[in-house]
C-alpha cells in the first residue's frame, strides 16, 4: 500500500511568542517493511534555523526555531510511504518464552545488544510485580513466545476499555491497570511494561492508522488519527509489531513514524517557548491511499 500522510499541529497563543525552540519527529522512518519516498516539512512563520539529524533509536528528527514574534504556529509534515504485509511465523514455531528471556538475561550473543537495551525501567514503562501477574496469565511454562505475545495483546483489548477521558500523557501505567481503561499510548505502555517485567524485550512504536469512512460516505481529511503500538523482540525472526488497541499485529494500514524506549523518546513535538501566555493546540492528520480514484472530502 502506497499513502500520502499529511499531519498539521496548529498553536494559538493567547500573547505573542518571541522566541521559540522546537524539535519534531514526523517523518516516516523506513524499514523493512517500509519506505518513505517523500518528505517535506512547512513551518509557519518561517524559522529563522532549521537543523536535521537522526536520533539514537534511528529516528529523523527536525529541529527549528523561529525568532520573530508570532501568536499562531503552524506545523504541517507531507509524506509519502510505502508499506508491505509482515511476514509472522506461526506461533508454535517460535521458542519458549522462557528460553528468550534466560537468554537476554545472559546478554549473548553480543548482536543483541541493540535488542537488550529494551529490557529496562523507562520513563513511562515502569517494571513491577502487578505488570508481571497481569502478564503471566498469558505466559505458563513453555508456551511459545509469539503465541503468549498474541495472547496478551487479546487479554489487554478484552480487559481494558477505549477511553479518551479516562488518562492524560502522563498517566501512570499503574493506574491504567487499575482503572482497566485509557488510550493507545496506555495499552502499549502497559504490554511493555507487563513483557519487560517478564525480562522480554520491547519498544514503544509512534505512527498513524488508516481508518475507513461509513459504508457509502467519502473520507473525511484530517479524519485519520495518530497511534501508538508496540514490537517485541524473538531473536529468531525480529522485531514484530503488536497492536493491542485493535488486537492485531499491524499490517499495511499502520505507518510507522518512530520508536524508542517509550513516548518521551518518539513525541511528535515539543519544545520551549518564551512568552504565549494560555495556548490551544489543534492537531489534524490525514492518510490517503495514493490508488483512491476520488478526492477527498474537507471536514
Amino acid at each position: 500500500m502506497k499513502y500520502k500522510v499529511t499531519h498539521t499541529t496548529i498553536y494559538n497563543y493567547s500573547d505573542q511568542v518571541p522566541l521559540c525552540l522546537n524539535e519534531v519527529r514526523l517523518e516516516p522512518r523506513d524499514h523493512r517493511r517500509q519506505t518513505c519516498h517523500s518528505h517535506k516539512l512547512r513551518i509557519r512563520p518561517e524559522p529563522t534555523r532549521v537543523d536535521r539529524r537522526v536520533d539514537y533509536f534511528g529516528n529523523h528528527v527536525g529541529a527549528f526555531s523561529i525568532q520573530d514574534g508570532h501568536d499562531r504556529l503552524s506545523v504541517t509534515a507531507h509524506s509519502q510511504v510505502e508499506v508491505a504485509p509482515p511476514e509472522v511465523p506461526a506461533p508454535e514455531a517460535t521458542p519458549p518464552w522462557e528460553e528468550i528471556r534466560d537468554r537476554f538475561a545472559l546478554g549473548q550473543p553480543p548482536w543483541w545488544l541493540e535488542a537488550r537495551q529494551f529490557i529496562y525501567e523507562s520513563p513511562h514503562v515502569p517494571i513491577g510485580r502487578p505488570q508481571r501477574e497481569y502478564a503471566l496469565a498469558s505466559f505458563p511454562q513453555g508456551r511459545p513466545w509469539l503465541a503468549g505475545v498474541l495472547d496478551l495483546t487479546q487479554r489487554i483489548f478484552k480487559d481494558f476499555r477505549y477511553d479518551p477521558t479516562a488518562t492524560t500523557v502522563n498517566t501512570p501505567v499503574a493506574e491504567v491497570l487499575v482503572a482497566r481503561r485509557g488510550v493507545c499510548q496506555d495499552f502499549a505502555h502497559l504490554q511493555i511494561s507487563c513483557l519487560r517485567s517478564l525480562g522480554l524485550p520491547a519498544r514503544y512504536v509512534s505512527g498513524y492508522l488508516l481508518t475507513a469512512p461509513p459504508p457509502g460516505q467519502p473520507r473525511l481529511v484530517g479524519a485519520d488519527a495518530s497511534h501508538a503500538w508496540l514490537a517485541a523482540f524473538c531473536p529468531e525472526i525480529g522485531w514484530v509489531d503488536f497492536d493491542p488497541t485493535n488486537n492485531q499485529i499491524p499490517g499495511t494500514k499502520h505507518i510507522t513514524l518512530a520508536w524508542g524506549r517509550d513516548y518521551s523518546d518518539v513525541c511528535p513535538i515539543k519544545g520551549v517557548l518564551i512568552g504565549g501566555g494560555s495556548h490551544r493546540m489543534r492537531v489534524a492528520v490525514d492518510v490517503l491511499p495514493l490508488d483512491e480514484a476520488a478526492p477527498a472530502m474537507e471536514r
